[in-house]
């Protein structure tokens, strides 16, 4: 397998594509119900985590319609610490959506606000998006707080609008546009930041 490509960098993190090497502490932490509880998925397994990887390897960032899974490494090097996720909308590639997910032993150190700043600063450019969306559980105030950090602007809060792991469930609908992100969302002051940040990913 040739080295995974890497997208963008931070102070602190590298994103990069996904290998056969991160599939164990990926599938460790999407198999944790805190982190989880949130997500689309539960009892995440070996053979998900495999799947998903295999269809990352060849994908490039941007295609309308995939979900691009990126994998967050320390700039030291050592296991990935959680992942990002990007989805350009298949009928307006100018739009897309993001997630992120943390280990929870690597939350509340700011890698979501970093990772997160990262990513827009690099894909608002980058895919040439004027508009980038994120959803989360409504009860998901962590990373609510991330995003409005951020300076994404809260748009909905659809009232029990997903039938959500045997209940209806509610979800925030948050987003922010080009021209607002380059006016105030790369500021020195909403970088490393700490929380506890995670976000459900369709993947």
């Amino acid at each position: 397998m040739p080295p995974p490509t890497t997208y963008f960098a931070t102070e602190r993190l590298r994103a990069r594509g996904f290998t056969s090497d991160d599939v164990d502490v990926f599938v460790g932490y999407r198999a944790d119900p805190d982190v989880a509880r949130y997500q689309s998925w539960s009892d995440y397994t070996r053979e998900q985590g495999e799947a998903l990887v295999a269809s990352m390897q060849g994908l490039e960032p941007g295609v309308p319609g995939e979900w691009l899974q990126i994998a967050l490494e320390p700039a030291t090097g050592g296991p990935i610490v959680g992942d990002l996720a990007l989805h350009v909308d298949a009928d307006e590639p100018r739009q897309a959506e993001v997630g992120f997910t943390l280990a929870p032993a690597e939350q509340g150190r700011g890698y979501g606000t970093e990772a997160l700043t990262g990513l827009l600063d690099w894909a608002f450019p980058t895919l040439g998006l004027h508009r980038v969306v994120a959803v989360t559980d409504a009860r998901n105030g962590p990373a609510a707080a991330l995003l409005e950090r951020l300076g994404f602007r809260r748009e909905a809060h659809y009232v029990e609008n997903v039938f959500f792991k045997g209940a209806w469930g509610s979800e925030l609908l948050f987003a922010v546009l080009d021209r607002e992100w380059q006016r105030s969302g790369p500021a020195d002051e909403v970088r490393g930041n700490g929380g506890e940040e995670q976000r459900a990913t369709p993947k």
